[in-house]
């Protein structure tokens, strides 16, 4: 084995690919270009003369010889990587943190994101996108999404924040209507206000794993235009019960089923950061699981 102590860079490139899952994740985390960080693996390669990638336009693939490297160079990096923290533990995170969260949750989020996390580190610069589509976190450079449901995307790290509880609300006028149904059939049989992406209207899904496409002439993109039809009382809503705790507690919205149990939504952090997760990141989302308990108590 040629001697690798002038090959640093590669090193870290390399060890910060496989935990990150690709060359831009890598590079995100490096603060360089993921052709620096090819670039530099390239050189490392033909340095100990073998090929630790299979490389091709849509996948990256750890070869044999390079997970035998990976399990003897990734510790040792680690280690190194602890001790410069045991050193400077008390330093600040700075630099960009750019996020995207569900703009349903924003009103919910942002307030305690701005008043306590913005003031206790004034030298991180917030980079917040509010949608509720699912980014793609590596090639829209986010550092860490917010997203509630069962994340889709790929090899993400995901990091549990809090389940979030479900209920069917409905206006006075309209409960007084159609009653308090105490069935998944009574329930099926009431007028909703309907959530629909893409054009396809979601499905109500029950704790015991029965689900129905509830009926209704109200479809909605969005949870506010849901609270607003279901306020004018067009029809019974399926929603986060923490977007709705004001409306429950002025008495505009009831609860209209509560004899029937949902599932509960997890809400995740998720970022491409593998094991390697930036101070920036890691104090944001330790802050986040915080304000999500708090969301799910509500």
């Amino acid at each position: 084995m040629p001697n690798l102590l002038g090959e640093t860079s590669g090193l870290m490139a390399f060890v910060r690919t496989v935990e990150a899952g690709s060359f831009s994740a890598a590079a995100r985390d490096l603060n360089t270009t993921p052709s620096a960080v090819s670039k530099s693996i390239g050189r490392l390669e033909k340095k100990i003369g073998t090929r630790l990638f299979l490389r091709s336009t849509r996948a990256l693939t750890l070869t044999q010889d390079g997970q035998v490297f990976f399990d003897r160079v990734g510790p040792l990096l680690r280690d190194l990587d602890s001790s410069d923290e045991a050193i400077g533990s008390q330093a600040a995170p700075s630099g960009r943190l750019r996020i995207s969260m569900p703009g349903e949750l924003a009103p919910l989020l942002l307030p305690g994101l701005f008043d306590r996390f913005a003031d206790a580190y004034p030298a991180l610069h917030l980079d917040i996108g509010l949608t509720d589509r699912l980014v793609d976190l590596i090639r829209e450079d986010y550092d860490v999404v917010l997203r509630v449901g069962d994340p889709t995307q790929g090899d993400l790290i995901v990091r549990p924040l809090a389940d979030l509880p479900m209920t069917v609300v409905a206006s006075p006028s309209f409960r007084k209507r159609w009653g308090m149904p105490t069935s998944a059939e009574a329930l099926a049989d009431v007028p909703f206000a309907r959530f629909t992406s893409g054009g396809v209207v979601t499905s109500l899904r029950l704790a015991d794993g029965r689900t129905f496409t509830p009926s209704g002439r109200i479809d909605c993109d969005s949870g506010a235009a849901l609270i607003y039809a279901a306020r004018s009382g067009l029809g019974a809503a399926f929603l986060l019960k923490c977007l709705v705790a004001r409306e429950l507690n002025d008495g505009s919205l009831l609860s209209l089923a509560p004899e029937i149990a949902f599932p509960r939504l997890p809400f995740n952090a998720l970022h491409a950061f593998g094991r390697t997760v930036p101070l920036r990141v890691k104090l944001f989302c330790d802050f986040m699981a915080g304000e999500a308990k708090a969301i799910a108590a509500m």
